[in-house]
């Protein structure tokens, strides 16, 4: 009878060394789960940004079909700015004086 206990203390304690992980495991997937629902929701009602509809440096600076032709910037979906950085991030000195940077909207947050 002895060996009886002693098997059934194995079995408790090797449900207890899992059985409480998996359940701490399982109410931390459903709270998530709740939380990212609240979320999607928060942001299903949250305006869509504005828009800005991009004209194409090119046509604000007239540069001539042969300067385009070798320009990243029609073919980029980011500002010509951004198509033109250097190798480090910086942006170059000519587009710090360009009118199509200096006219370009400051980005505003989304969610402030």
């Amino acid at each position: 009878m002895e060996w009886l206990g002693s098997i059934l203390v194995v079995i408790t304690g090797l449900l207890l060394r899992l059985a409480i992980p998996i359940a701490v495991t399982l109410l931390a997937v459903y709270i998530l789960h709740k939380v990212d629902v609240r979320w999607q929701e928060e942001a299903a009602q949250v305006p869509p940004a504005v828009v800005v509809q991009k004209i194409p440096c090119w046509k604000i600076k007239n540069c001539p079909a042969e300067q385009r032709t070798d320009c990243p910037s029609p073919i980029s979906s980011e500002p010509c700015w951004q198509a033109h950085r250097l190798s480090n991030g910086y942006l170059r000195e000519e587009c710090i004086c360009c009118p199509v940077f200096r006219q370009a909207p400051i980005p505003i947050p989304v969610h402030p």
